[in-house]
């Protein structure tokens, strides 16, 4: 297996095998879309203030069977799998505001970096 520092080195040719993922890659991986996610809501905030529509945000990772190696590799880094079976980062932007436009450019942030190392992830939202 490869580590991380090597994965995200020759990303290109990794991430069209997410199987090769170790849990310490997949651990890494989270770090740094979360660290996106807080990043982009700071920077949302700073351009357009705390619209007051409030609601939720998170990024749903798809197309991993819990029961195979990655399953339990993603379940072991700290990600869990919700009700519809995707594996689940709720809130990335771990930004405490109640504004819904807040929280998706975190989740939309952190998706993105998921996508980058070859997952198939979407952000989601709903309004409260």
């Amino acid at each position: 297996m490869m580590n991380f520092q090597t994965a995200t080195q020759t990303a290109g040719a990794i991430a069209q095998d997410i199987n090769q993922y170790t849990v310490e890659d997949i651990q890494a991986i989270k770090a740094e879309a979360l660290e996106a996610g807080a990043k982009a809501a700071k920077e949302y905030i700073e351009q357009h203030g705390e619209p007051f529509y409030c609601g939720f945000a998170w990024v749903n990772i798809y197309d991993i069977k819990g029961n195979t190696k990655l399953g339990k590799r993603m379940k072991a880094a700290g990600i869990e799998r919700d009700y519809s079976g995707a594996y689940s980062i709720w809130n990335p932007s771990q930004h405490g505001t109640q504004s819904m436009d807040v929280k998706e450019a975190g989740a939309q942030a952190a998706c993105d970096v998921f996508r980058k190392y070859g997952f198939k992830a979407y952000m989601g939202s709903r309004a409260d």
